[in-house]
């Protein structure tokens, strides 16, 4: 399941949805690359958005993430506000 949060789920038009055939393990920058193939406005966020896997912050790299059935995914951009 994918969370979006804040101009993430603007984006997208979603609060969350299903991922189905996605590799595992995986990048956490081809997760990323994944979800803006399905969502190209995204692209916007690029280099300011942080995923969080099972509740666990992970950077946009070559970190490799192991998904099972039922991870969360969020998808979290910049917080704004002072």
């Amino acid at each position: 399941i994918v969370i979006y949060f804040g101009q993430s789920a603007e984006l997208t038009g979603l609060k969350g949805e299903e991922l189905v055939s996605v590799p595992t393990p995986i990048s956490s920058r081809e997760l990323w690359e994944l979800l803006q193939q399905r969502h190209p406005r995204l692209a916007v966020l690029r280099g300011h958005v942080v995923l969080a896997v099972a509740q666990q912050y992970i950077p946009i790299a070559e970190q490799l993430v192991v998904l099972r059935d039922g991870d969360e995914v969020a998808v979290v951009p910049p917080l704004s506000g002072g």
